[in-house]
């Protein structure tokens, strides 16, 4: 079965504004968050979805409510919150000023910012530094990360109601989308930075291959 997945990254929060790490913290979305979050509604106001996931953060939430209420469909999806769909989680670094928390990962490798580690050793070595320099060591690793959001794909694909074709609408992350793109893009894309609040990225997502080879990026938008 072949799915169409359009996946938004959420409307802006104050920790998005504030420059700061927010992988499973919850943070409210800004005025300019809920107009991220309603431009994302239009745009896919004639898009007839067939389901609808998100995270289970507010944030995702609140945005995937927003995008549905727009929307001209006669039968519009329950959303599913999920926390297989959350972002990166962070660990002690949650809620960090970013530029601080990528050094104290990348420091210790010669690397002092998030864009240093990702040219010198790769997107993978984010997580693992990050865990690295995590004192509880709570942060997720590359692998943990990755097992995790297999499973939220795992959970789209046993839905019951979806047949071939249908159009999935995700709720999803800035660094998540980051990864996922640069996982399935097969480096015909720029992941030197996030998408913008409110981008739409869209996927085709074969329910029956490998997760390795399930997904094939059709279009990424920053």
């Amino acid at each position: 079965m072949l799915l169409h997945l359009y996946a938004v990254r959420h409307g802006q929060t104050y920790f998005n504004r504030y420059n700061r790490l927010q992988g499973w913290s919850n943070s409210p979305l800004t005025s300019s968050g809920l107009e991220d979050a309603d431009r994302a509604g239009q745009r896919l106001s004639k898009v007839s979805f067939a389901a609808a996931y998100c995270s289970d953060t507010t944030r995702a939430q609140e945005t995937v409510r927003r995008i549905l209420d727009q929307n001209q469909s006669e039968n519009k999806p329950e959303p599913v919150s999920d926390s297989h769909f959350r972002e990166q989680f962070y660990g002690y670094f949650e809620g960090q000023d970013m530029a601080l928390a990528w050094w104290a990962a990348g420091a210790p490798h010669g690397a002092g910012t998030y864009q240093q580690i990702v040219d010198q050793f790769g997107l993978a070595a984010t997580r693992d530094f990050l865990k690295e320099a995590d004192p509880f060591g709570d942060a997720e690793s590359d692998s943990e990360y990755w097992t995790r959001i297999a499973g939220g794909f795992a959970l789209i694909a046993a839905d019951p109601h979806l047949k071939d074709g249908d159009r999935v609408l995700l709720i999803s992350h800035g660094n998540t989308l980051l990864s996922l793109v640069n996982r399935f893009g097969g480096g015909r894309y720029d992941t030197s930075c996030r998408p913008s609040n409110g981008s739409v990225t869209v996927f085709d997502f074969d329910t029956e291959a490998p997760f390795e080879r399930a997904l094939q990026v059709q279009s990424f938008n920053r």
